[in-house]
């Protein structure tokens, strides 16, 4: 199913970007926006590990510079039966995360400093279970890929706005033109609606499943629904192309209607979450490694033991 909705939504924006080429220079501008988009595609394919991260300065840390973190994220891909993925911090301090990569051999998982500055340990566990169960589903190569061909939708638009289009005796070139840079600037907007929302209501239900609480999940989206509109990040409204990877829209302040949203609401999501919590049993099911591991320095990350509530730790850059 994972497959079928990638392979038509690269179909969707080829042809949408090949209609941006034609507008702008006839047949001539189809094939070449063509010949571009399948660059664009294989370009995206191989690289969908470090396109993102590269755009956010994501740092990668390891079991030696961030242990606790690390060692979460090691536990949740082993009880989610995924290779250990590459985990990276984002020096931001809105609390956010996403994935990324074309499949699980080659994915990686990013959290914010934020992230791990606001939220319990156990919050912590269910928002990264939550990015792993998208790895798991494939969720990842496809958010990438439409970030990248949305970026270069609009880099046409871009053309259309200085070159003007193709022009002929009929006003062509004007309308051309006038049509890609409508397209252009809801090239985001119709990436985010091809992409079905039904995949986080999906990897809500996933990532709930390999930590074992939904309300820690809830209890995540909460706060990070709560802190994504009132603490900016900088990196993510520069690239509004990219606020579907995240398990929260990072664009502060967005107020759109839920049909042009790129998540479902918050409020419906804790809602499901709550409902599958009251359906499972009340007894924890994270296997934790020892608490209170020691520190092996004070810029990394110290967020305690899952199951014990410890909220009380330090940011990896304090």
């Amino acid at each position: 199913m994972n497959t079928m909705r990638t392979a038509m939504l690269l179909a969707f924006m080829t042809a949408l970007f090949m209609l941006v080429g034609y507008a702008l220079g006839g047949r001539g501008g189809m094939m070449i926006a063509l010949v571009v988009a399948a660059a664009t595609n294989l370009f995206s394919w191989w690289n969908a590990d470090s396109l993102v991260l590269r755009m956010y300065n994501a740092q990668e840390v390891d079991e030696s510079t961030a242990p606790e973190y690390y060692r979460i994220v090691r536990d949740l891909a082993g009880r989610a039966g995924l290779p250990m993925p590459r985990v990276y911090l984002i020096n931001s301090p809105q609390p956010n995360a996403f994935a990324t990569g074309r499949n699980p051999e080659n994915a990686a998982v990013a959290a914010s400093t934020g992230l791990l500055n606001v939220l319990t340990a156990e919050e912590v566990a269910a928002v990264m279970a939550h990015e792993l169960a998208h790895v798991q589903h494939r969720d990842t190569l496809t958010m990438t890929i439409t970030a990248t061909l949305a970026g270069a939708i609009s880099m046409l638009g871009n053309f259309a706005f200085f070159f003007g289009g193709r022009r002929d005796n009929n006003g062509g070139g004007l309308i051309g033109a006038l049509v890609a840079m409508i397209v252009a600037p809801f090239a985001a907007m119709l990436v985010q609606m091809a992409i079905s929302r039904t995949r986080e209501y999906e990897a809500d239900r996933r990532g709930a499943e390999i930590c074992g609480q939904p309300l820690w999940l809830a209890s995540a989206l909460a706060k990070i629904q709560n802190a994504a509109h009132q603490v900016p990040n900088m990196a993510a409204e520069q690239n509004p192309a990219t606020a579907h990877m995240f398990i929260i829209n990072p664009l502060s302040g967005e107020r759109m209607d839920n049909l042009f949203s790129t998540h479902p609401a918050t409020e419906n999501r804790i809602a499901e979450l709550e409902k599958m919590a009251a359906s499972m049993n009340s007894g924890s099911t994270w296997s934790a490694a020892p608490a209170n591991p020691a520190r092996k320095s004070r810029s990394v990350p110290d967020i305690g033991s899952p199951g014990r509530g410890n909220s009380s730790f330090k940011g990896p850059w304090s």
